[in-house]
């Protein structure tokens, strides 16, 4: 990738709808390029996809947290099952050192997220946790080198 993909890339990351003309426009190349140079990031695998946020997904849950789970043996498939089954449970992330589990929880007060954590803890193959919540979050803002 050379200053103009990574500029395209960055250019998409702040509006992914935008046209080939108005990239062309902002990277001051023309619309060929711009076809061509995404056409290329697409196929070798660096652009990965494209998604669509919708309100839900940005309408964040007022009390969010992540908790860290270890689990016993080889158990972790059968947590994660269980953890598809929580609402609450907006992702859930594999990891090594000391947790198994990296779970994000989003609810709508502190007792229902108090709730949830003492289901979690109950699952079966769940041995240890800690929780942090989550008290602000930012997205880096990404602009071209």
């Amino acid at each position: 990738m050379d200053e103009l993909d990574q500029r395209l890339i960055s250019a998409l990351r702040r509006d992914g709808r935008a046209s080939l003309s108005d990239l062309a426009h902002e990277l001051d190349v023309t619309r060929t390029t711009v076809r061509s140079r995404l056409a290329r990031l697409i196929a070798s695998g660096e652009i990965a996809g494209f998604t669509v946020l919708t309100r839900a997904d940005v309408a964040t849950a007022p009390v969010r947290g992540l908790m860290m789970l270890q689990v016993e043996g080889r158990g972790t498939d059968r947590v994660m099952a269980r953890l598809s089954g929580l609402t609450e449970v907006t992702a859930f992330h594999t990891t090594n050192g000391t947790w198994d589990l990296i779970v994000e929880i989003g609810t709508d007060t502190l007792e229902h997220f108090d709730e949830v954590l003492f289901a979690i803890r109950r699952i079966p193959g769940v041995t240890r946790s800690e929780t942090n919540l989550l008290l602000s979050s930012r997205r880096p803002v990404r602009r071209p080198v």
